[in-house]
């Protein structure tokens, strides 16, 4: 019979007209810019790869680049294994002359889908743990640029043996595949339990998913195999003998084809006198015949057979090695089993999964346990990569020698370099089984388990602190069990284990001041996550100020004693005494700005100084701990300083800018699936949009947050209240908002926090009292209030006292107070704080009388919120300078207040000279997306060209006072 380069796969396509059609219907959607996925299922023999070869060997996939690959058993547990049998032909990983990669495909962020890439860690790359998201985001990139020379193909098959690293990656591929001219084609088994159900199960889950199940082939079609097996003059077939090989095979092509050849070889016809033998020889036909094959064979036959069974695809010296054969023999066996039909035609490997697990069910289980480790021994002493030889090792009964778990340790390093934490953990569970004390296996495997499998690797690290007795080792796993414990809320835990080691730690190094430099980094080290751990909940942050008075500040000479002056800082400041020494600590912990400090510490400390009015040095550090975020993809981060940034921004009165990062950071989280998690972002834009004017979109924002105990975290919780409070009392509700406030300040009193710039709840609920004539209820908050500004002592906080005290002050006095408040918070960085006090002062000034002055404040007023972009501040301001008789223009919305903040970010990035990829690169966004934004961006700003974008962005709004020299410069702007 006539075969295709995989033996056992009928050549002609028989009964899968409608199924080839549909696929050429999906090729043609990604053709024209639609991408698609097809999920092809059915039983083994089914005709799933025969498909797969008439559809992309045929015209369907003409003009397209088509990746096709295969999954196997052996390779199933490699990290990124199915990504190399897809992108393996195109010989990415090869470096020129200059050890660099030059491949175009690997330009820009698409360099980082390396490590997937390489079968082994290239030696230049570090020998830490990757995060996930990069690797990920590399291979986006190298799809992109792949699709950017054509519509591109994808076609897995043996999904079901697919590693789930990979299946995550295709899954993030789809979820931003819009617009993309891309098919991924996924064929699977439907009787084998996938390497990763879950992550096919989220595949299949997608909205561009369709199925396609192969069904046995109908009575009309046996017939047709029938008659091409046994060809007959009049091309008349008996019908019983047709009815009878359909019941006997299933409709299986795989078993129809071996039982029509199983038949032809015996002498039978196709007609009623061969029914008998048709029910004989069905019975499981390629098991059975397999069987029976290798039972006649001669042993050293049979024994390569079962050495290629167990290697897979490889090279006769490693097959002969294994089965014990000399190459030249292996060479004779191999085409003896090419012409039985069980190693097919173009490679040393067996024709079909099927018949590979019919070879390995003749080896008793014993034998073939023993067969597997020596295939690894060869592997590993071949000098294959670990990962290779670690495949064959999982599949061993028993890790029973040292060198087995050498090899699963080294190939669980290389897979936690590649971002491929599933594989890492085989590995490491099967190190686990045979070393079930070993603390090291504990660290390793909760090390790769944090990020996909929290709680479990919190047991595995509270089993290793129990096994541990070195202090030292202790000390290092109480600081990835604390940081651990923050991602799933479980900050009493790691304050309570980080506490006893640090008290254990401490004990151990003494009083002598000059430690060892490593023990010194150790407790800086171990200071700094009981910190950050103690100050996440509301719970903790009591027991760890006490802890934080006690200890001594560190010089800020390493990446630890950085870490831990900047949560110093953050405490600092929270308490609310001093804000010189607030600030000191926060710029020791910037004195070396580099990638070794990491980025918590700059965000940590541009928080302090945010709250202590350095407005520059908070915005210099989150711009740098933003471009260290970009450069490495770290996605979480880059969304945590872009939050903290619109925060900051909006304090100044930045309230634009505010808004863009603040959009930014939302969109991004939304592809993310631990955007549940992700408070600030929604909270930051909720803010702005109250001051533009749009409290309904708050507060719908405000509504999804979905966090769970979102009331027992420090600053989150607060931030969340006082947003509420603003878009509530925007909208009319003034009771509900300002129980909002009152339960912000009850909250904060409960954690201890004293700072009255953090969440000036107290300044917000004195003016909303005093607007609805019960200014006499604010007394006493105002006076407490007043208090903290004064002991912290920036103009912020005493302009908001000032504040606070004249709105609930009646006559003269409170005038005065008000134009105090406008002294001191024109001299802050809050310029729209400034504002919302020259519009109290004028009001003030007219409810005593003094119009003109009144009109001078109200006009001010005006004009500072419009241009900080506090437009229903400025719409108010107008309306009452009009109402007193003064004169100013309609406060419209500029084009340019027409952009939403996604849009004013693309813009801007597109007016500083960046492409669409540029910056679809540095958003973490697709191209499409940033295309929409800019078609977006066109259309308000009334510009048709790129080149135009930058004209149209500066032009001016109105006249008045501009934004601070240092505003510009930090945001890189003039």
């Amino acid at each position: 019979m006539d075969r295709t380069d995989d033996s056992w796969l009928p050549v002609t396509l028989i009964g899968r007209a409608d199924e080839l059609a549909a696929l050429r219907d999906h090729a043609e959607a990604a053709r024209s810019g639609r991408a698609g996925l097809v999920i092809l299922s059915g039983p083994a023999g089914i005709g799933k790869t025969t498909l797969l070869h008439a559809f992309v060997n045929g015209g369907a996939c003409q003009g397209m680049t088509v990746l096709h690959g295969r999954c196997g058993e052996v390779v199933t547990n490699a990290g990124y294994g199915g990504v190399r049998a897809l992108f393996g032909s195109l010989g990415l990983t090869e470096a020129g002359d200059g050890g660099v990669h030059e491949s175009p495909l690997l330009k820009g962020s698409a360099g980082r889908a390396l490590p997937a890439l390489r079968p082994a860690p290239a030696e230049e790359e570090p020998g830490t743990a990757a995060t996930v998201y990069p690797v990920l985001h590399g291979l986006y990139w190298l799809t992109v640029n792949l699709t950017a020379r054509g519509p591109l193909v994808l076609v897995l098959d043996d999904a079901h043996w697919c590693d789930e690293r990979s299946l995550r990656w295709i899954d993030f591929l789809l979820r931003r595949a819009d617009d993309l001219p891309l098919l991924v084609v996924l064929a699977q088994r439907t009787e084998a339990e996938p390497a990763a159900p879950g992550a096919l199960a989220d595949i299949a889950a997608q909205s561009r998913s369709t199925a396609i199940r192969l069904e046995p082939l109908t009575d009309d079609g046996v017939g047709e195999m029938v008659g091409r097996v046994f060809p007959t003059p009049d091309h008349v077939l008996d019908t019983a003998f047709v009815e009878r090989a359909a019941a006997v095979s299933g409709g299986n092509p795989l078993m129809l084809a071996k039982l029509l050849s199983e038949l032809r070889s015996m002498g039978a016809s196709p007609d009623e006198k061969s029914l008998g033998a048709v029910a004989e020889v069905g019975q499981g036909v390629v098991a059975l015949s397999v069987r029976a094959l290798m039972g006649r064979l001669a042993p050293w036959v049979r024994d390569v057979a079962t050495a290629i069974a167990v290697l897979g695809e490889e090279g006769g010296e490693h097959v002969g090695a294994l089965a014990g054969v000399p190459v030249a023999l292996v060479e004779e066996a191999v085409a003896v089993l090419r012409g039985a039909e069980v190693v097919a035609p173009d490679r040393v490997d067996l024709a079909h999964d099927v018949v590979r697990s019919a070879v390995l069910d003749s080896s008793a289980t014993e034998e073939l346990g023993e067969l597997r480790a020596r295939a690894a021994l060869l592997l590993s002493d071949a000098g294959r990569p670990a990962e290779e030889v670690a495949g064959q090792l999982l599949l061993v009964p028993v890790v029973d020698q040292p060198w087995m778990r050498r090899v699963l340790r080294e190939a669980a390093a290389g897979a936690e370099t590649r971002g491929a934490p599933e594989a890492a953990i085989r590995y490491l569970y099967r190190v686990l089984e045979a070393e079930p004390h070993s603390v090291s296996a504990r660290a390793q495997l909760a090390r790769s388990l944090a990020e996909i499998n929290p709680p479990e690797a919190i047991a595995l690290l509270a089993e290793a602190l129990e096994l541990a007795e070195d202090v030292r080792v202790r000390a290092t796993l109480a600081v990835q069990f604390g940081f651990v414990c923050l991602t799933v809320q479980q900050a009493p835990a790691a304050v309570r284990v980080v506490g006893e080691v640090l008290d254990a730690l401490e004990a151990e190094l003494g009083s002598d001041p000059h430690p060892d430099p490593a023990d010194r980094e150790l407790r800086a080290l171990v200071q700094s996550v009981l910190l950050i751990t103690g100050c996440d909940e509301k719970a903790t942050i009591a027991a760890v100020r006490g802890r934080f008075a006690r200890m001594a500040a560190p010089a800020g000479d390493t990446p630890a004693q950085r870490q831990t002056l900047a949560m110093m800082s953050v405490l600092t400041a929270m308490d609310g005494r001093s804000a010189e020494r607030a600030v000191r600590q926060a710029r020791r912990a910037q004195r070396v700005s580099d990638a070794a400090t990491g980025t918590l510490p700059l965000i940590f400390s541009a928080f302090t100084l945010g709250l202590a009015d350095d407005a520059q040095g908070s915005l210099e550090a989150l711009d740098l701990s933003l471009r260290y975020s970009q450069e490495n993809a770290a996605v979480w981060t880059y969304v945590l300083g872009l939050s903290t940034r619109s925060v900051m921004l909006h304090t100044m009165g930045e309230i634009p800018d505010a808004l863009a990062d603040a959009q930014t950071a939302v969109e991004i989280i939304a592809e993310e699936r631990w955007s549940g998690n992700v408070t600030m972002p929604q909270t930051a834009l909720a803010t702005a949009l109250v001051d533009r004017g749009e409290p309904e979109q708050a507060e719908a924002l405000l509504e999804r947050i979905a966090r769970p105990n979102l009331d027992g975290f420090v600053m989150e919780y607060h931030w969340y209240l006082m947003a509420r409070a603003r878009a509530r009392w925007a909208l009319g509700d003034g009771e509900t908002a300002l129980g909002l406030f009152l339960d912000c300040g009850r909250s904060l009193e409960e954690t201890g926090i004293t700072n009255p710039a953090f969440a000036p709840w107290w300044a917000e609920a004195a003016c909303l009292l005093a607007e609805r004539g019960r200014p006499e209820e604010a007394g006493d908050l105002v006076e407490w209030g007043a208090g903290l500004a004064r002991r912290w002592g920036t103009s912020r906080a005493l302009g908001l006292a000032a504040l606070a005290r004249g709105v609930t002050t009646q006559g003269r006095p409170g005038v005065e107070l008000l134009a105090e408040s406008v002294a001191l918070l024109s001299r802050s960085p809050a310029r729209a704080e400034h504002a919302r006090a020259e519009y109290l002062l004028g009001g003030a000034l007219l409810e005593a009388g003094d119009q003109r002055g009144a009109r001078e404040h109200l006009r001010t007023a005006a004009d500072l919120a419009w241009r900080c972009g506090a437009l229903a501040l400025a719409r108010e301001a107008r309306r009452r300078l009009v109402a007193s008789g003064g004169r100013m223009r309609e406060i419209t919305t500029s084009p340019v207040d027409l952009l939403t903040g996604m849009e004013r970010t693309v813009a801007n990035l597109a007016a500083a000279g960046a492409g669409n990829r540029e910056i679809a690169e540095s958003l973490f966004v697709t191209v499409r997306t940033v295309e929409m934004h800019l078609t977006g961006v066109y259309r308000k700003l009334s510009v048709s060209q790129r080149a135009e974008l930058g004209a149209a962005l500066r032009s001016p709004t109105a006249s008045g006072p501009q934004a601070p020299a240092w505003v510009s410069a930090s945001r890189g702007r003039r």
